[in-house]
């Protein structure tokens, strides 16, 4: 008898194994973004969040003065040898901000050296909003950030990365769903890799995606309801949903859309609370959502 259920308990471990996913992000002590957003939402979605920071601050630095910053460089490639070395495996790499163009070289290594057929790679190509770089980005390492989205399985720009990505002037992109659809399809590398272009309304009172399967070769749209509050974090959490739902094995359009429910979701509650903008949102309390089974956002 205790045999039979030893063999029961080790085939139960053998099947349901926790899919590991390594994210390369910065970590920021307060102030919700990045790392401290992703570990707790691949964990709430039954996800084993192998971090791999790319800098420690004691807080963001939109909207904080005197923080400190720990820069982790040298350490990431001494992370990857150790992990290598001990035969670690990875069914999603997920990456964000990089600190600097050498970073971007790392990140690259990384995912040559860990990627198997099975895994998924999704860049978040971070580099600026609003139709502005972020001050610490140079034309260099955006140059180096179209290289790394070009590795990917599937990237997440908003509308100022794919201008970026694209190499034209933000104000030139075409508006409307048609243009939409246009600017996700180019940014495919011809069908090859997967986009969700974030920040796309289509609509006034709507925002959401438009998503370019690589599998399928069709473009979808999704739409939310837009909360009109200004926000900090919103596209961690949406890029970090929709890292965990592939990984669950979501479609991607089931992703963004699970993804785009979830930050509406905490948006709503943010904005009810009027929490401050540099807070990030409050997604804690509604990590329940995401929990394998209870997807009813």
């Amino acid at each position: 008898m205790k045999c039979s259920l030893f063999k029961t308990i080790e085939k139960r471990k053998r099947t349901m194994t926790t899919p590991h996913v390594a994210a390369i992000h910065d970590m920021s002590g307060f102030g919700r973004c990045s790392l401290t957003v992703a570990i707790p939402i691949l964990s709430a979605m039954g996800v084993q969040c192998c971090p791999l920071p790319t800098a420690f601050l004691s807080t963001h630095t939109g909207g904080f003065e005197g923080f400190t910053f720990l820069d982790m460089t040298d350490e990431m490639p001494r992370v990857a040898a150790h992990w290598a070395r001990l035969g670690l495996e990875f069914q999603a790499i997920y990456s964000g901000f990089l600190g600097s163009e050498r970073q971007i070289g790392i990140v690259e290594d990384f995912i040559r050296r860990f990627r198997r057929p099975d895994t998924v790679v999704v860049v978040d190509p971070v580099m600026g909003d609003f139709g502005r770089i972020y001050q610490t980005y140079t034309a260099a390492m955006c140059g180096g950030m179209a290289r790394l989205a070009a590795l990917a399985d599937v990237i997440t720009p908003n509308l100022t990365e794919a201008a970026l990505l694209l190499g034209q002037p933000y104000e030139t992109l075409p508006a409307g769903e048609a243009g939409l659809r246009q600017i996700t399809e180019r940014l495919s590398l011809e069908g090859r890799r997967s986009v969700v272009l974030t920040g796309a309304s289509l609509a006034p009172g709507q925002t959401g995606a438009v998503c370019f399967d690589a599998r399928t070769g069709q473009t979808q749209v999704v739409q939310t309801a837009y909360i009109a509050h200004e926000f900090h974090g919103t596209g961690d959490v949406f890029s970090s949903v929709l890292t965990g739902a592939l990984v669950r094995g979501a479609s991607l359009a089931e992703a963004a859309g699970e993804a785009a429910g979830f930050v509406r979701a905490c948006a709503e509650r943010t904005a009810a609370e009027d929490l401050p903008m540099r807070e990030g949102v409050d997604f804690e309390p509604l990590l329940g959502l995401l929990v394998p089974g209870k997807e009813t956002v």
